[in-house]
């Protein structure tokens, strides 16, 4: 490892690698979050929308999810709803804008 490299940057060289833009050269819906995820834990928060829009709705998602578990909030197949489907519909509209771009 070099000095200048950071554990997190090192990590980025074991990401796996997208099957579908392998076979088809073409980028699935999920392309994005593993490197989205890495800048957020590198702390670059505008950089890991700009990788994968969906990413702050599925962390609300899962965090909600997570305490769903535990704590049983009233109204929560609403709220639960709510987040996958926006989740869903930010990750199609990205997902075309990027194929027009």
């Amino acid at each position: 490892m070099e000095q200048n490299t950071t554990p997190l940057q090192v990590i980025d060289d074991y990401m796996l690698p997208c099957i579908n833009k392998q076979l088809f050269g073409v980028e699935c819906l999920g392309c994005g979050l593993q490197r989205a995820v890495s800048l957020l834990f590198q702390g670059d928060l505008i950089g890991a929308f700009y990788r994968y829009p969906a990413i702050y709705p599925l962390i609300f998602l899962f965090i909600y999810l997570g305490l769903n578990f535990f704590f049983k909030f009233k109204n929560s197949n609403k709220v639960i709803r709510i987040l996958a489907i926006s989740s869903v519909l930010i990750i199609i509209i990205s997902y075309i804008i990027k194929l027009t771009y």
